[in-house]
């Protein structure tokens, strides 16, 4: 490695999205030097193969919160901090952005754009939490896809019948699949499948079980939120919205910035330090 490039300081990203995953490849295709924070084993298995042979990359794994995050700015000096986390990790974003004004680092964050998708027969409902779309549900008779993860399992297992009702799409990891078990979901109701999924997915799927809705986050195109909204229409379901949390609906548009915006801030900031 160039020892100008040794110099440079690293850029921390805290990833585990596709937008953090395409960060990471192009700055260490730049030579930069980049650790990589996910939560999980299965944030660094869906990394290309030739991205972890990188050896730019710094792949970090394991949940941290404010005072972890902290220390780790401080040990590793990085020059910019970026927060490419899921638009729904709120508590990851304000864990982030604490560490950042303890140590004075500035943060970038890389925040999708929400979707307008509307699906063909005009049915989408909009919630403001996933204890909101429970309580919704619970008024309701009909199977219900779920599409929000395995982590709020918990939450909709209050619903009546949920065991027989709910059909859940999770990641095909084992903690996944535990929660699902652990919730009393078996058999065909639980789908482990990696995504984001095309619109036909989708119909076939809501279609096959028989649901009436279909619950989801507002992931914006990139991870296939149209597509599930335009499929829900076409089974004549309802597509059940939980929006997003108030920390990033109420982000400026100078604060959340696409990958593209994040890159240049990156090129100005690497200009600066005469590399």
């Amino acid at each position: 490695m160039d020892s100008a490039v040794e110099r440079l300081r690293p850029v921390l990203l805290f990833g585990g999205t596709t937008e953090g995953r395409e960060l990471a490849a192009r700055l260490a295709v730049r030579g930069q030097r980049t650790i990589l924070c996910v939560a999980t084993d299965y944030g660094r298995e869906v990394l290309e193969p030739e991205l972890l042979a990188n050896p730019c990359l710094d792949v970090r794994i394991g949940r941290m919160d404010a005072e972890e995050m902290r220390r780790l700015i401080l040990e590793e000096e990085p020059g910019l901090v970026v927060d490419a986390t899921h638009p729904y990790a709120d508590q990851v974003t304000r864990n982030v952005r604490e560490a950042c004004e303890k140590t004075g680092r500035k943060c970038l964050r890389c925040l999708r754009p929400q979707s307008g998708a509307e699906s063909p027969e005009g049915g989408v409902v909009r919630v403001p939490s996933v204890q909101a779309a429970v309580e919704w549900l619970a008024a309701r008779d009909g199977n219900i896809l779920v599409t929000t993860g395995s982590k709020e399992l918990a939450a909709f297992s209050q619903l009546p019948d949920f065991a027989t009702r709910v059909y859940a799409r999770v990641l095909p990891t084992l903690p996944s699949l535990s929660a699902c078990l652990d919730q009393g979901l078996s058999g065909r109701h639980i789908i482990a499948m990696q995504g984001p999924f095309s619109e036909e997915t989708n119909r076939s799927q809501l279609e096959e079980f028989n649901c009436r809705f279909l619950v989801t986050k507002d992931t914006g195109d990139i991870g296939g939120f149209r597509e599930k909204v335009r499929a829900a229409g076409e089974a004549g379901a309802v597509a059940l919205v939980i929006d997003r949390p108030e920390t990033e609906r109420g982000l400026s548009a100078a604060q959340g910035l696409s990958a593209d915006q994040v890159m240049e801030r990156y090129e100005q900031w690497r200009r600066r330090q005469h590399v």
